[in-house]
This record gives C-alpha cells, structure tokens and sequence, in this order.
C-alpha cells in the first residue's frame, strides 16, 4: 500500500469513528445543555443499543425492523432512567446529579452481564463484506454506512431542533432559560425529552459500529469517554463544534495507530483534551460559533 492509500484509509477510518463519537456527543451536548449536568452514562446507551440489536438479529427479526426497536427501546430506558433518578433529584447539587449517572452506568452495565454475559458479539454488516475502491484504497460498506448514517441523523437532528416547534421551544431552554419561562416554557420538563433523544443517539452509534469493532457489555466506557472528550473540545453547549471536535478525535486516533501504535491513540485523545481545558476550557470553538445546539 503506497503512502496516498494508507492515507486515505486512515482517513476514511477516522470518519467513521468519529461519525461515532458525533452521535454520543451529540447527547451530551444536549443534555448538558437543558439539564445542566453531564450524563456520563450516556456511552452505555451505545452499548445497550448494541447488544439489544444483536439479540433481535439473532431472534429472527429484519434487521431494518431490529435496528428501529432497538433504539425505541432503549429511548425507553432513557426515558424510564430520567423519571425514576434525574427527576426526582432535579433540585440537588450538580455534583450529586453526575454522581446519579455514575450510578447508573453502573447499573447499566450490571444488567448488561446479567443478561449477555461478559463474552463479546458480532452484528453483521449491514450490506454484507463488500468493500468499495475510493482513490485507491478498499473501504468497507459498513464504514460508509456508518459516516452516511450519522451524517443523516445529524441532519435530521438541525430540521428537528431549527424548523419545528418543539425543537425550538428545547433551544430556547438552551439559549436563554429565563425568557423560555416567560413563554411559557418549561425547561425542566425538557429534561426527559433531551435525554430519550441522547438515548436514541447512543443506541444508534452503537448499532453502527457493533458491526466494526462488536458489542461487549463494557464497550460503552471508551465510546462515553472519547465523545466526551469531543463534547469538552468543541464546546459542550455547542452541537455543531462538539461534531467537528469528535471528527478531530476519530482522525487524530486513526493516523496515531496507523503510523504510530495503537497504545498510543488514547494517550494522543487524552493528552488533547488537557490542553484544551488548560489553554482553552470553553472549547476550541467558542469564540467562532458562540452557545447554541
């Protein structure tokens, strides 16, 4: 492989996970954005959505129809997860709040091994092992399938949040809480609506990449991590910015491990985010894109 292939491999390769890291950060981004808190179990959504999607796969459900349960599922969760913890302790501490979502990615993952146990499962592809030649090197469909997903489902999600009704009451909670009040907004009831949507976008990312890498049920620690640290680089109450920081994480990765080592792409994803939060802690993109989902 010449050097303007394995170039454009790693590149390729880096879209799609950071096409990954777009849709969990995504959920970060909103639900700091409307709660005020971080949801630091929101890769175990990913995770949930994976392994729930190979199950029904492998009950005989198409896939189409196993994908689409599969999310409205674990929106489900989301949702259940928001009234029975978030809810109920919505008027204590920050700190506390987080340390609930701590907790629940505890006891997500607990469920996780009682149910599948602690041994790894593959999803097929979505369209089979066919690979594509582009300018010379072989991608795999499903990475296609992976970057053209998330990039329509972030699609969908600037329609939904800038062209109806309800996604702009959501950003109006975003942009300036106390004038929503005055409209008769309530931003704390958009508290379950931020978190269904961010579990539908974990779950998503999950079931996209499950086919790539497989499902564990500890797969959504290092998927929650590296899109935080995307949400934290772009700007975690700026959609767009968290989008391109986890596209900058996913390329940085892929040309780490593809001239370097792969033991030194998470030193490489970490060592960003420092300085970041030393010389930038609003995000890289602050001052260019200002605060708006």
């Amino acid at each position: 492989m010449d050097i303007w292939n394995q170039f454009v491999q790693l590149f390729f390769s880096g879209l799609t996970v950071g096409s990954i890291y777009a849709l969990v950060a995504l959920g970060f981004v909103i639900t700091y954005s409307i709660t005020g808190i971080l949801n630091l179990s929101q890769g175990d959504f990913a995770m949930l959505g994976a392994l729930i999607c190979i199950s029904f796969v492998n009950s005989g459900f198409p896939f189409v129809i196993a994908i689409l349960l599969s999310v409205v599922l674990v929106m489900i969760i989301g949702g259940l997860f928001e009234r029975s913890a978030i809810h109920p302790a919505r008027y204590s501490s920050t700190a506390t709040l987080i340390i609930i979502t701590i907790g629940a990615a505890f006891v997500f993952r607990g469920i996780a091994i009682f149910v599948w146990g602690t041994q790894p499962y593959a999803l097929r592809p979505f369209t089979g092992n066919d690979s594509l030649q582009i300018f010379g090197a072989v991608i795999q469909t499903q990475n296609i399938w992976a970057i053209g997903i998330s990039l329509v489902s972030l699609a969908v999600l600037y329609f939904f949040f800038n062209k109806t009704y309800m996604g702009k009451a959501v950003t109006a909670c975003v942009v300036n809480p106390f004038a929503a009040r005055l409209m008769g907004i309530q931003p704390r009831k958009m508290s379950f609506g931020a978190i269904v949507i961010s579990a539908g976008l974990g779950a998503l990312a999950g079931i996209i990449i499950a086919p790539i890498s497989g499902a564990s049920y500890d797969m959504g620690v290092m998927i929650g991590l590296k899109a935080f640290i995307a949400a934290v680089i772009g700007g975690l109450t700026n959609a767009p910015a968290a989008i391109a920081g986890a596209f900058i994480i996913g390329i940085l990765e892929a040309f780490t491990e593809g001239y370097f080592s792969s033991g030194y792409k998470d030193a490489i994803s970490f060592g960003l985010l420092l300085l970041v939060l030393f010389f930038m802690p609003n995000g890289i993109f602050a001052k260019a894109s200002g605060k708006r989902v």
